[in-house]
């Protein structure tokens, strides 16, 4: 099998206004990807993602990344990851607009295989978490938000989150942060609707976004082990490992980190620091499938657990799933909530999302197709993604 062609293709899915939210990182408008192409001179078609400015990335993946893989067996991913790995030493934040062979390879192996391996006497099935994405702002910027008494603070979307675990998720995180009001109290009150929502049995994870300064975080974490939180995900600005190594030696509650993360290098930084104790690959981010497993690998030697992470559309929520039943300290995957037809709508399968878990495709490669009509039915709007 040979590699004849990588084409990069953006998409696009509008949020139509009565389903946008406001959240810290503004109102989101529209969801972008770019799915990445593998073809050859079969009848199979890798498929992979990329991350960033998606005019530029399709530049990049079409002007610079495919002469390198042209002509290469798609299989040998391996090899071909450390080509690009070391070919891109200009412009060294490649891996967010790599095609991932660790990705794509999944689709280009022969079909009589799976892109994961199932081990004797296991189940094809992997614990999974809801993600809650309600925001915190003003009362009524939220759909389903309910206004608070004094008209300031809504805590609809925590007490949602009761919801999640109807559907048999015993797991749920919560954004507990919005763009206004970033304060120890606010979140709070956020955690406790949230708790108070879904019960003393069920996991609760608590996602500030890196809002905080290392002296706050330490003072929310400690107030938040009272919530009996999960885990603690980004208190400090992800780039600050030394910040969250602070954070978790002075709490008792897990920290979460590492979506932001590219490659095993970045992941080694953040645990040479005893900075995290669940660590968020994000598989279109730090480099494919080939790259977690190598992460995964590092975790594991350190008593680290893996959460991957995959936000915003089908083809690396996909490809976690995969990476979820290939390693041993699997912790959880994400299943987010909120209007993301790119996620839930992209293939001609259902993900696999039954009763709190992920189920593993039984199908060769990826195990998902594509639809025939994607292309149109996302086409590439232009503009940014958040409004402010």
């Amino acid at each position: 099998m040979e590699i004849t062609d990588v084409r990069a293709v953006p998409l696009s899915d509008s949020v139509p206004e009565e389903k946008r939210h406001r959240t810290d990182l503004g109102t989101k408008v529209k969801t972008d990807a770019t799915l990445v192409l593998v073809e050859t001179d079969t009848e199979h078609t890798g498929i992979g993602a990329a991350l960033g400015h998606l005019p530029t990335i399709e530049s990049i993946v079409e002007g610079s990344l495919a002469s390198a893989l042209v002509g290469e067996n798609p299989t040998c991913t391996g090899r071909l990851w450390e080509k690009l790995y070391n070919g891109s030493r200009p412009s060294r934040r490649w891996s967010g607009a790599t095609p991932s062979p660790g990705v794509t390879a999944g689709g280009t192996r022969s079909r009589r295989s799976r892109a994961w391996t199932p081990r004797s006497g296991s189940s094809p099935e992997r614990r999974s978490a809801s993600r809650s994405t309600g925001s915190w702002g003003r009362s009524g910027t939220t759909p389903g938000a309910t206004p608070a008494a004094d008209g300031r603070r809504s805590t609809g979307p925590p007490r949602s989150s009761g919801g999640y675990v109807g559907k048999g998720f015993d797991a749920v995180k919560v954004r507990a942060v919005g763009r206004e009001e970033f304060s120890v109290e606010n979140t709070l009150e956020r955690v406790e609707a949230a708790r108070e929502a879904i019960g003393d049995d069920v996991d609760l994870m608590v996602d500030v976004h890196g809002s905080f300064d290392v002296p706050t975080a330490i003072k929310l974490a400690r107030r938040l082990e009272e919530y009996d939180v999960s885990w603690f995900e980004e208190p400090v600005s992800a780039d600050d490992h030394p910040g969250l190594a602070e954070v978790r030696s002075a709490s008792e509650i897990p920290i979460a980190a590492g979506e932001s993360e590219f490659t095993r290098f970045d992941f080694r930084s953040l645990f040479d620091h005893g900075a995290i104790d669940v660590a968020q690959p994000d598989v279109a981010r730090c480099g494919g499938i080939t790259e977690c497993r190598r992460i995964a690998a590092m975790a594991s030697a350190r008593n680290v657990k893996l959460a991957p992470y995959a936000w915003g559309n089908g083809v690396p929520f996909a490809a976690s799933i995969h990476l979820a039943m290939s390693v041993p300290n699997y912790h959880v995957l994400e299943v987010g909530q909120a209007y993301m037809p790119l996620l839930t709508d992209l293939f001609e399968e259902d993900l696999g999302t039954r009763e709190g878990r992920v189920h593993a495709p039984d199908r060769p490669g990826l195990g998902f197709t594509l639809r025939e009509d994607f292309e149109e039915r996302f086409d590439y709007v232009e503009g940014p993604e958040y409004e402010f």
